[in-house]
This record gives structure tokens, C-alpha cells and sequence, in this order.
């Protein structure tokens, strides 16, 4: 399953750019051989939750796959031979720009995030109240 990862890495890349440029990110998943309709239609379902509290947020282009045949494997240091399926993701997120500039949606997407979250604790502790009172 994708959603288990048994391991991960994140490395990022600082631009000082001027004018600045918006948030993209990167994502490639290395996994079993998967059905490519059903992992991109989940993708693209996973945008669409982040967008309800980070407008912003996008899918930059389509994703796309690349199948690693078991007879021509990656070697991957650290790892040791891939064969599987190569999902690569393409992520912008543009901020609100309601305090910061809309470029950092970096910062937009965590406060965004945490909004939220605080939104669903008091959602339940109000039907908690509301049970229990």
C-alpha cells in the first residue's frame, strides 16, 4: 500500500529568486505495480481534500508513472534493487496572500492546515457536549 511507506525522504531546495517563486513540490513514490487509474484517481481525490482548506493547492500537471521492469531493476543506494511502478507528482500551492505573500505557501498551507484541525477538535467536542450534556 502507498499510504504505508516504509520509508521516505524529503530534501529541499531554497531559491532566491526575485520576484520570488511560488511553492512546488515534487513527489515521487516508489511502490509495488499498481493500477495506474486507481492511484491517480486517489491522487487527484487527495488534492481536492487538501483544496477545501488550502485553495491554492494543485496538482501543477498530470501525474505520471513509470514502470521499472524486474528485468531492468533501479539500483538505489541505501535501498538495493526497484522494480515497481514510479509515480511523480506535481504540486504548486499558492498562498492566500491575506497576511503573507501569496509565494509563500509554504506558510499558508501549515496555518490553512492547523485551522482546520482546530475546526474538527471543537466540531467534536461540541457533539461531545452535546451527547454527553
Amino acid at each position: 500500500m502507498i499510504g504505508g511507506a516504509a520509508k521516505g525522504k524529503a530534501i529541499i531546495i531554497m531559491n532566491p529568486a526575485e520576484p520570488p517563486l511560488m511553492m512546488r513540490d515534487t513527489v515521487f513514490v516508489l511502490s509495488e505495480a499498481a493500477d495506474q487509474a486507481q492511484v491517480e484517481a486517489s491522487i487527484e481525490e487527495m488534492a481536492a481534500a487538501v483544496q477545501a482548506y488550502v485553495p491554492g493547492y494543485r496538482l501543477k500537471q498530470k501525474v505520471q508513472f513509470d514502470v521499472i521492469p524486474a528485468d531492468a531493476p533501479l539500483n538505489i543506494p541505501g535501498h538495493g534493487r526497484f522494480s515497481g511502478l514510479k509515480t511523480s507528482v506535481f504540486l504548486e500551492v499558492e498562498g492566500a496572500a491575506h497576511y503573507l505573500p501569496a509565494y509563500a505557501g509554504n506558510l499558508d498551507i501549515m496555518t490553512s492546515a492547523a485551522l482546520a484541525t482546530a475546526e474538527r477538535m471543537a466540531q467534536s467536542m461540541l457533539k461531545t457536549a452535546t451527547i454527553n450534556g
